[in-house]
């Protein structure tokens, strides 16, 4: 059991962020749980109420409003998990543009404003704090039809390994979760979203080939893993004073990441 923490967590409406943040006030941490809307915010405090956990507080973090951004940096917490995300999926050769802006805009550059803010204030207070972000397998490969969420993923790889060194000096630790393709319906969210702007009439790519790539991944053993077995890793990870910078769950990705990784030196066009 590491010392007791405060985590916040956003993205904690739903899926893993929402598991993880029950289980890791279970163990004992206090943690904030941000959920973007706030319609999701009482049922959050009703559910923590029966459970028995004090220690779990629930505030409402909409990333895109910078009145939540500023509140959630005046708040007190050791460790800042950046869990909220949202994904484009399609070719990228024919998404439209702003989808690419705004999925940037969410998945990175607002975490990263918030980042900043935490992690300035902890250098102020000589607070030795943690950063975890929610990457993605995704963050270390690219495959077809997912490149516009898996570029954002591979954004916020490299932010991180440079966060890491820079504030390594300050004794302020950073570390990225990168899940394989878990059946919490993120994913299956994420591949419904290009058929609300491809038309057939403009695009060359045809909704039913592309509906059919989808579900033809979904349908392998690798598309619908059981989401716990990453919940479980996540409550372990999250509040840890060590560990690796990269954790990849479950270890048959991480063996096909580096495989990939290692044969992407002989990829030829």
């Amino acid at each position: 059991m590491s010392t007791k923490k405060t985590i916040l967590i956003t993205g904690a409406g739903s899926g893993f962020g929402k598991a993880a943040a029950i289980g890791i006030a279970k163990n004992g941490h206090n943690v904030i749980a941000t959920v973007q809307v706030s319609p999701q915010v009482t049922p959050l405090r009703e559910e923590a109420k029966a459970l028995g956990l004090d220690n779990l507080r629930v505030e409402r973090l909409d990333l895109t409003d910078p009145y939540d951004i500023l509140q959630a940096q005046s708040w007190d917490f050791d460790v800042l998990w950046n869990n909220a995300g949202q994904g484009e999926a399609g070719p990228v050769w024919e998404i439209p543009l702003d989808l690419v802006r705004r999925n940037y805009e969410i998945n990175v550059f607002l975490p990263w404003l918030l980042t900043q803010g935490v992690v300035r204030k902890w250098i102020d207070q000589g607070v030795k704090g943690k950063v975890v972000f929610t990457s993605s397998m995704g963050g270390l490969f690219t495959p077809a039809n997912w490149g516009t969420y898996v570029s954002t993923k591979h954004a916020l790889e490299a932010f991180a390994e440079a966060l890491q060194q820079e504030v390594d000096k300050y004794g302020i630790k950073v570390q990225t979760i990168n899940p394989g393709a878990y059946y919490t319906g993120y994913n299956e969210t994420m591949a419904d979203n290009p058929f609300r702007w491809l038309d057939e009439s403009k695009h060359l790519t045809r909704r039913a080939e592309l509906r059919k790539g989808f579900d033809d991944f979904f349908a392998t053993p690798e598309g619908k893993m059981d989401p716990q077995e990453m919940i479980d890793r996540m409550i372990e990870i999250v509040p840890a004073e060590s560990g690796k910078f990269r954790n990849v769950v479950p270890k048959v990705i991480e063996d096909m990441l580096k495989a990939h990784q290692t044969g992407a030196w002989d990829n030829t066009i």
